[in-house]
């Protein structure tokens, strides 16, 4: 079967999952519950992309994870490691299939643009986190070619301010054995989804080194625990070698 049909087939799998565990369960936290069926079927998907994935550091279980940001792969590759709910731009929600799904996986949408909804995000954050979720936020507020890290946008960092939930750092560098990774599995610029996801299911031979690390900070400011997570997220991408 191509790259494509099994792709099709996980998220046809994945739909009637999510009826049973996560529509129709009170077991768990909802939060908890998505976050968990998010995961199951992002190893199923990695299966696909033949990633060779090296995993270094703390894994978090809990709490806030702030990390770099460079494609779509990187909330497949996370949710693969541990179980986490991802905040993510509102633009997203509305692509087709992909936004569906990113509302099923229990995904927090911001609109950057709007001051009053940024403070209901935190809000947000703070219940997924009190929920016992790992929450991952993608400071840059976009993804990049993965050469560098974006400055990082401060808003979201309330959460971390607060210190009342640990708070994780990672970094995400990828490699490809038959092509340019910064091309082919980054996702930025002029890029398009579904024309580079047809393009990527062409290729094997994925490599992605994820580095965590325990973020412990002095300061309570947003701005300053902003730069300091940046700087500390490229020391992690620079001693990281996929």
């Amino acid at each position: 079967m191509c790259g494509l049909g099994r792709f099709i087939e996980v998220v046809i799998v994945a739909l009637g999952d999510y009826l049973f565990s996560c529509a129709f369960t009170h077991k768990l936290p909802k939060p908890v519950a998505r976050a968990q069926w998010l995961q199951r079927h992002s190893r199923r998907a990695l299966k696909i992309f033949d990633i060779r994935m090296s995993v270094a550091g703390p894994v978090p279980a809990a709490g806030l994870l702030v990390s770099n940001h460079v494609s779509y792969l990187d909330i497949l590759v996370i949710s693969s490691i541990t179980p986490a709910l991802f905040v993510a731009a509102r633009e997203i929600r509305f692509w087709p299939l992909v936004g569906w799904l990113a509302q099923m996986a229990g995904t927090l949408f911001v609109d950057r643009q709007r001051r009053m909804q940024v403070g209901e995000m935190n809000i947000q954050i703070r219940a997924a986190l009190d929920s016992g979720a790992v929450v991952v936020l993608f400071p840059e507020g976009t993804s990049s070619n993965g050469r560098t890290v974006l400055p990082f946008k401060s808003a979201l960092f309330e959460p971390a301010a607060c210190r009342t939930h640990s708070v994780t750092i990672g970094s995400l560098q990828y490699a490809l054995d038959d092509g340019d990774a910064a091309s082919e599995i980054c996702y930025w610029g002029d890029h398009t989804f579904f024309p580079h996801f047809l393009n990527l299911l062409r290729h094997r031979g994925f490599r992605v080194a994820v580095r965590f690390a325990h973020f412990n900070p002095s300061t309570v400011d947003r701005k300053e625990l902003a730069q300091i997570s940046r700087a500390e997220i490229l020391k992690l991408k620079e001693a990281s070698v996929p």
